[in-house]
């Protein structure tokens, strides 16, 4: 994409009316359409979606496209699709707004941020589809299922939620299960690392990302694991 392009997109998506953006990582904040802080925490189902349903996060929700199709699929919750790359989240926000799915909302910001935007108990589930698996090992704390990032779900998840993370990296794969086996706040409920070639009953889990896509076309595997807040 040229940068003239991404420089269009970004413009475009701070009109959209679903999506929501953070500019400032050191002042975590929303702006309404008047440039008025907007308190969201904890007030999305008022603020935002005007109707109390479940809410569901994707992480690292790229294009948006996944965060779309499970909107589609459960009109009974509330998804919200977190990136910080506003050209891809244009796609699926330009997406849901033309579908006119009253479901569905983006948020522009940086995950480390998350408390700052969800309360305590109101999140119901997450989604963590296809994320940069930071092969280094000097930035394993930035993957999205190491320990500083699980500890941060549980100040936004309420008790008995659901993650799910979908990768195609083994790397990522096999590091999610070591760092699930040392806690006793999570608990795996399904884990494969060839999800095609086994048969798990979780059929939204075969919609399928842009990326995904291309991780199928290319012969790589798919592996899920899906984990829930153990209760202690």
């Amino acid at each position: 994409m040229s940068n003239k392009n991404k420089l269009q997109r970004f413009a475009e998506v701070a009109m959209l009316p679903n999506v929501y953006e953070n500019h400032e990582f050191h002042d975590p904040h929303i702006d309404d359409a008047m440039g008025n802080r907007m308190d969201i925490k904890g007030h999305w189902n008022d603020l935002v979606f005007k109707t109390a349903r479940p809410i569901v996060l994707e992480l690292a929700c790229g294009k948006g496209e996944y965060t779309t199709h499970l909107a589609q699929a459960h009109p009974e919750n509330n998804y919200i699709g977190i990136d910080i790359k506003g050209a891809r989240i244009w796609i699926g926000a330009t997406m849901a707004d033309k579908l006119g799915l009253d479901n569905v909302a983006f948020l522009r910001i940086r995950i480390e941020l998350i408390e700052a935007f969800f309360a305590e108990n109101e999140v119901s589930e997450i989604w963590i589809t296809f994320p940069d698996p930071f092969l280094r090992d000097s930035k394993s704390n930035r993957r999205l299922t190491s320990h500083p990032f699980l500890d941060r779900y549980l100040g936004v998840l309420k008790a008995g939620a659901i993650v799910h993370l979908k990768t195609d990296d083994p790397t990522l794969y096999a590091f999610t299960q070591d760092v699930l086996a040392e806690r006793n706040d999570y608990k795996i409920l399904e884990t494969t690392a060839d999800f095609y070639g086994d048969v798990i009953p979780s059929p939204e889990t075969h919609l399928l990302t842009f990326y995904e896509k291309q991780h199928l076309a290319a012969g790589k595997k798919i592996t899920y694991t899906k984990f829930v807040i153990a209760i202690l």
